[in-house]
């Protein structure tokens, strides 16, 4: 009864068929398989075995393997049969749903081609090389083998076309570690990061999977004509976020926040009657601004500007001048300055004159030569 049977279902097998089978023999560039129902011998050719190129049927399946096919060819003494239909037409099926949702998958790259990479999901996947990594990779030989995760980008099964893309799922990752980042910024907090680009207007800081802008008047205390005179690229920085707009993606920071400022220690660098030498930087009614340290500015009261009266400190002093100061008071909290340059000048010759010889002093008065005259007269 079971030879009726199975003589029946050999007859009954048609190209398009699909059977169960079981590898009974691996050899070279082909494959012997045990068919359910069937005495005939069943044979799989090395090109049905995978949707890749492979060199040798060993590299696709074992001795033992339980394998869905399907019939190509009904011969006389034997059925040809492909697994790669089989394995491509359940992809398609899960492929599709991928593409659809947007699925981020694991996968092994089998092959470097030119152009690109080659993947197999049951059907052959194609990774061209702009589409591997959000940066230029001038060699892909050490990919072979690698897991990466990959999206569908573009599929078309009646071409048999299937685009995947490492690069979008690592920028679809910086993106959302972007977004967390933003939403963790504190502003007024102070965070390590990395110069990673210098331009004109400043230097962008990485602060960890985003860059923020520290503007060229926030890079010191100091003026600073180019970035590149205090950073650069790699140089690891301490910064204070000023602000955040989170949906423009933009980010303020200072480096010179976190730097101690110019009147730090200043009763220290200036203590009560140092001498120093400053710039004039501003002249006004009362008196004139000095510049002493970077970033700070002491008063000269016009009073302590000249030994002889001055009616504006124009009279004397000019911006830009160069000046001798002595520290007369010093007030690092409040941030203030005190300084003369009176004391460290000479008095003027007339004053010293006026001082020394007054009138009341000099050997003989007008009155007196008069007097003396009258008494020779009265004689």
């Amino acid at each position: 009864m079971s030879e009726e049977l199975n003589q029946v279902e050999v007859k009954t097998f048609e190209v398009g068929d699909k059977v169960a089978g079981q590898v009974t023999k691996v050899e070279e560039k082909q494959v012997l398989v045990d068919i359910q129902g069937s005495k005939l011998d069943g044979i799989i050719p090395i090109s049905e075995l995978s949707s890749l190129h492979i060199e040798k049927a060993s590299d696709a399946v074992n001795e033992g393997d339980q394998l869905e096919l399907e019939v190509l060819k009904v011969e006389e003494e034997a059925l040809i049969l492909s697994k790669r239909k089989v394995d491509a037409e359940k992809a398609w099926e899960t492929l599709e749903q991928k593409f659809q949702t947007g699925e981020v998958f694991e996968a092994e790259v089998k092959d470097v081609v030119k152009g690109g990479l080659v993947v197999d999901l049951g059907v052959r996947g194609f990774v061209p090389a702009s589409l591997v990594e959000a940066y230029f990779v001038e060699d892909f030989s050490d990919y072979k083998g690698r897991v990466l995760t990959f999206k569908i980008v573009e599929l078309d099964k009646d071409k048999n076309r299937l685009i995947l893309s490492h690069r979008a799922v690592v920028e679809e990752e910086k993106g959302k570690q972007k977004l967390n980042r933003l939403d963790s910024l504190q502003v007024g907090s102070v965070i390590e990061g990395t110069v990673q680009r210098i331009t004109d207007f400043g230097a962008f800081v990485d602060i960890g999977g985003i860059d923020g802008l520290v503007h060229i008047s926030q890079l010191s205390h100091e003026h600073v004509t180019k970035p590149t005179d205090v950073v650069h690229e790699g140089l690891k920085v301490q910064v204070k976020v000023l602000s955040v707009d989170r949906n423009n993606e933009r980010i303020s920071l200072s480096i010179k926040e976190t730097l101690p400022g110019p009147w730090s220690n200043i009763s220290e660098k200036a203590s009560k009657g140092t001498i120093l030498k400053g710039i004039v930087k501003r002249l006004v009614s009362y008196g004139a601004f000095v510049e002493v340290f970077p970033g700070v500015e002491g008063l000269v009261h016009i009073s302590q500007i000249a030994h002889k009266h001055i009616g504006t400190p124009h009279e004397v002093l000019k911006e830009g001048q160069e000046v001798n100061v002595k520290v007369l008071d010093v007030n690092g909290q409040e941030q203030r300055l005190s300084l003369s340059i009176k004391e460290l000048l000479e008095k003027d010759v007339e004053e010293h004159i006026e001082y020394e010889l007054p009138e009341e002093t000099k050997g003989f008065q007008l009155g007196e030569v008069i007097g003396d005259k009258l008494k020779n007269l009265k004689k």
